[in-house]
């Protein structure tokens, strides 16, 4: 039997997509929840060393988490991910680049006791964006589980804080019409919280943030100015057209800095 195959997903239901310009390979389900430049740009976001711990809440197929080990060498990663083909294919993408990685097949509201016992130097999340009523149900179970919200917003906060060390990160990328919940919870279980708004175009609104907070932080709530993600107005020719810093993320491994 193929690697694949024990993934859960036919060898056919697979692609091998670059990210970080080639550094990083990742197999993601044709037909599936697949990685946009979120999880890149929550990977790049955050502020780890080599040496200290990462967990991430709904790791997936491991972009998000895999981006940031390949950024930073020498992190300890833990990935918690409900769905077991996807939480195999974590495993897997880690193995085949090289990366240390323990994946935990667990609901975030269930963690298993190893899990509960750690506290966490960074924790970061990319949880599904849309609320699971008022919409059209995706037709891949995976899909869907990846873009309708099944736990509350507030109960992944929770549990990321409780996860998080004394002075550690927490980090979280979202749709900004939901920053007020996201403020709410943050504020609510952290300090020192930043937003990160992130504009598609220079004078549109931002349609992501970044949130962050640390645990035990006391400095007052940061909102920062929106980082602009496209060069121009609109897209006027075939290819990318990502504003240089954001290229460099996306294509480099750079940093992302949150603005002033």
């Amino acid at each position: 039997m193929t690697a694949e195959a024990r993934a859960g997903f036919a060898p056919e239901a697979l692609s091998r997509d670059a990210f970080l310009g080639g550094a990083l390979h990742l197999l993601q389900p044709r037909g599936g929840y697949r990685a946009g430049i979120d999880p890149v740009l929550l990977a790049a976001s955050v502020r780890a060393r080599a040496g200290q711990s990462v967990l991430e809440l709904g790791c997936g197929a491991g972009p998000a988490l895999l981006c940031l080990g390949t950024r930073v060498p020498g992190l300890a990663l833990t990935g918690i991910e409900r769905q077991d083909d996807y939480a195999a294919l974590a495993r897997r993408n880690a193995d085949e680049n090289g990366i240390a990685a323990a994946i935990v097949t667990a609901d975030l509201t269930a963690l298993p006791a190893d899990v509960r016992q750690v506290r966490f130097d960074r924790v970061i999340a990319n949880p599904p964006y849309f609320e699971s009523t008022g919409r059209t149900r995706a037709a891949d179970a995976g899909r869907e589980a990846g873009l309708a919200e099944e736990t509350p917003l507030a109960t992944w906060i929770e549990v990321a804080a409780r996860r998080c060390s004394p002075g550690g990160e927490v980090t979280f990328i979202h749709r900004a019409e939901r920053v007020p919940e996201l403020l709410a919870g943050f504020c609510a279980h952290l300090g020192a919280v930043e937003l990160q708004p992130l504009a598609p175009r220079e004078g549109r609104p931002p349609r992501l943030v970044l949130a962050r907070g640390r645990k035990g932080g006391r400095t007052p709530f940061r909102l920062h100015a929106p980082l602009v993600l496209h060069r121009g107005a609109s897209h006027e020719k075939d290819g990318d057209d990502y504003a240089p810093e954001i290229e460099a993320v996306l294509r480099r491994a750079a940093d992302l800095h949150f603005s002033a």
